[in-house]
């Protein structure tokens, strides 16, 4: 257990809510294991008092905090700093505090893309993918496939306008063609069938009742299925997929690869992937691994 004390750096994680988030579960195992002399800690800003406790922050000497909804997007206008891949993300989920400025991050894409190296699967270059959703978990995921040589993207969603802003927003960063449809057009399916990849960054799945965003028909077994939601730990689309025979990957790995980058980058110690996947299962599922 952590000993806290005058010399204890705090490092943590902001949002609105915060009580769900298992981060301190999984940074506290990491930083318990290599005897730091550091805490994770949540914080519940509101919306609004964002400012305020960047500011507070800064004045309590806080080494880093994660950052998720709502403030991904809304804190970039008050960074001093901002990395190529969070601008390119439209969104910080890492900050660091050093000498009074404030600097974004943004892990999420080279979490996604570790997750992919852990379970020995390379990108298709010069292959295709299919992204659900236009959010910006979907912005990291479509921002980190471009940039790794992909022919063609084909981003999904309900609200076709936010898609096609999505692809005017990207259209730059790379040689990839992105293109985008609605989730109820055949121009899906066709695109489903012959893809490399298809990633959902959805929350849809996250309820055994939720209806599948895809018709499963179109999936075949050169796909591999790429689930960001991270519990349960096989939503109906992943159990989908393996019973058409493609490889699946959860999103468990994401989330603990884009925390063991913003570990590095606060603390300067690579972390131990494994001990913060098995301290995130067990909080996440409530069983002893």
């Amino acid at each position: 257990m952590t000993r806290i004390n005058g010399q204890t750096r705090i490092v943590g994680v902001i949002g609105d809510p915060v009580q769900h988030s298992r981060s301190p579960q999984m940074h506290n195992a990491a930083i318990v294991e290599r005897k730091l002399d550091y805490v994770y800690v949540p914080f519940h800003v509101r919306s609004g008092e964002l400012q305020e406790a960047i500011e507070g922050f800064k004045a309590l000497n806080v080494l880093g905090v994660n950052v998720t909804i709502p403030h991904k997007q809304t804190v970039m206008s008050i960074l001093d700093d901002v990395s190529h891949e969070a601008t390119l993300i439209g969104a910080a989920n890492t900050l660091i505090f050093c000498d009074g400025r404030v600097s974004g991050d943004n892990t999420d894409a080279q979490g996604f893309l570790r997750a992919m190296t852990e379970e020995g699967i390379d990108i298709p270059v010069g292959g295709s993918a299919v992204v659900l959703g236009a959010g910006g978990a979907a912005r990291a995921v479509v921002v980190a496939l471009a940039l790794s040589g992909l022919d063609l993207i084909t981003i999904a969603n309900r609200t076709e306008w936010k898609a096609i802003q999505f692809e005017k927003d990207l259209a730059t960063i790379s040689e990839t063609e992105i293109s985008a449809v609605d989730l109820a057009s055949n121009q899906l399916n066709l695109a489903i069938r012959s893809a490399d990849l298809l990633v959902n960054t959805t929350s849809v799945g996250m309820q055994e009742t939720d209806q599948l965003l895809i018709d499963p028909d179109f999936l075949n077994p050169g796909t591999i299925v790429y689930e960001i939601v991270y519990t349960p730990p096989e939503t109906p689309l992943l159990r989908v997929a393996r019973e058409k025979g493609c490889q699946t990957i959860g999103g468990i790995g994401m989330l603990v690869h884009q925390g063991a980058i913003a570990f590095e980058k606060w603390i300067g110690i690579v972390p131990n992937v494994e001990t913060m996947r098995i301290a995130l299962k067990q909080a996440l599922y409530q069983k002893k691994l």
